[in-house]
């Protein structure tokens, strides 16, 4: 199924039913007074956080969504039937904006949660209201209001603890699927990430968190290079950012350090608020380079980056060391209490 995290709507609520203007006519009751009903409600439109979605897919084609309206009222103080409502089913993590104003309605973070779209209108009143000692046959009835029209945005961003980013090629598929249960494609050429993954790591018997992998960004994302920023907003969510580092690339004309300087620089172009989360080290591909080149590439971030980030090393491939940085990351994420002053460095 394609991921689509990005759609705009129109929701129509439904109009509420008019009025009566109605006289009770009996046999044996001449003057039997006003009876006529009140119209009925009409529907709403409301947005239900679904946990078995994860795409928004069906807005793609499904762009006009409807309420019913109310039924008009009757005589014999028959009130009208209210609109049924409709529940718009969306993924968790959707953040549901106005289109014209831009102004946030909801932001559905956990399954279950529901919020107003459109409200239907109010049905119009019978003329039963109308009676009084000076006006015993009132004539007078209200039409039912209409309900609310928008237009919407509609914004998935995952719901993730931990984030992955890197260039193409660093090995974040890889390192995915081999600490959690997400299994995304895996190749030998870049970008082969097309939409995010996310996965769940367990950690000892109780313990879990979510990672999220996203496609990996280039110098010149900001310009629309390679996949650009389309898919940075899904780790706006996270508390913690492993910035994959490929350990022993293909091209020995490569440069890791500026290759890392350049991807904070595109973080800070995309929103500020990304850059500044703490993001640590993570060496991949330790199995194909030896201790000396290990620690001399921690030198080397640390002399020309000028960090005290922590770093870890990591073979996706075999399982090393992948461990003891899910261990730590877990640790991180249970000791997020910290005073102010005391958060985690940052790569410049």
């Amino acid at each position: 199924m394609k991921f689509i995290d990005e759609a705009r709507i129109e929701v129509q609520a439904g109009r509420g039913g008019d009025g009566c203007a109605s006289f009770r006519r009996e046999k044996f009751i001449p003057k039997g007074g006003p009876d006529g009903g009140d119209g009925g409600r009409g529907g709403s439109i409301w947005a239900i956080a679904d946990h078995n979605i994860n795409t928004l897919i069906e807005f793609r084609y499904r762009r006009r969504i409807a309420a019913g309206n109310g039924e008009p009222g009757r005589g014999a103080d028959c009130y009208g039937a209210s609109g049924h409502d409709v529940e718009v089913r969306l993924p968790v993590g959707t953040i549901i904006s106005d289109e014209q104003s831009g102004t946030i309605l909801a932001d559905l973070q956990a399954s279950g949660a529901r919020a107003l779209l459109a409200k239907g209108g109010a049905g119009g009143l019978g003329n039963l209201h109308f009676k009084s000692s000076t006006n015993r046959a009132p004539r007078q009835k209200t039409p039912g209001q209409p309900g609310e029209q928008r237009f919407l945005r509609l914004e998935l961003k995952v719901l993730a603890d931990v984030g992955l980013l890197g260039m193409p090629n660093a090995g974040k598929s890889t390192l995915i699927s081999a600490v959690s249960n997400a299994r995304p494609k895996v190749a030998d050429y870049p970008f082969t990430t097309l939409q995010p993954h996310l996965g769940v790591v367990r950690v000892g018997e109780y313990g879990s968190f979510v990672i999220a992998d996203v496609p990996g960004l280039i110098e010149g994302a900001a310009e629309g290079a390679g996949l650009g920023h389309h898919f940075l907003r899904h780790l706006s969510r996270t508390k913690l950012l492993l910035h994959v580092v490929d350990a022993a690339p293909l091209d020995s004309d490569v440069d890791p350090v500026a290759q890392a300087r350049a991807l904070a620089t595109e973080l800070r172009k995309f929103d500020l608020r990304l850059s500044r989360k703490p993001r640590w080290l993570v060496f991949n591909k330790i199995d194909l380079i030896d201790l000396e080149q290990r620690e001399h590439l921690a030198q080397e971030f640390r002399r020309r980056l000028r960090t005290r980030a922590p770093m870890f090393f990591v073979s996706a491939a075999t399982g090393e060391g992948c461990r003891e940085l899910m261990l730590a990351v877990h640790r991180h994420l249970s000791s997020r209490a910290v005073p102010a002053g005391l958060a985690p460095e940052r790569i410049p």
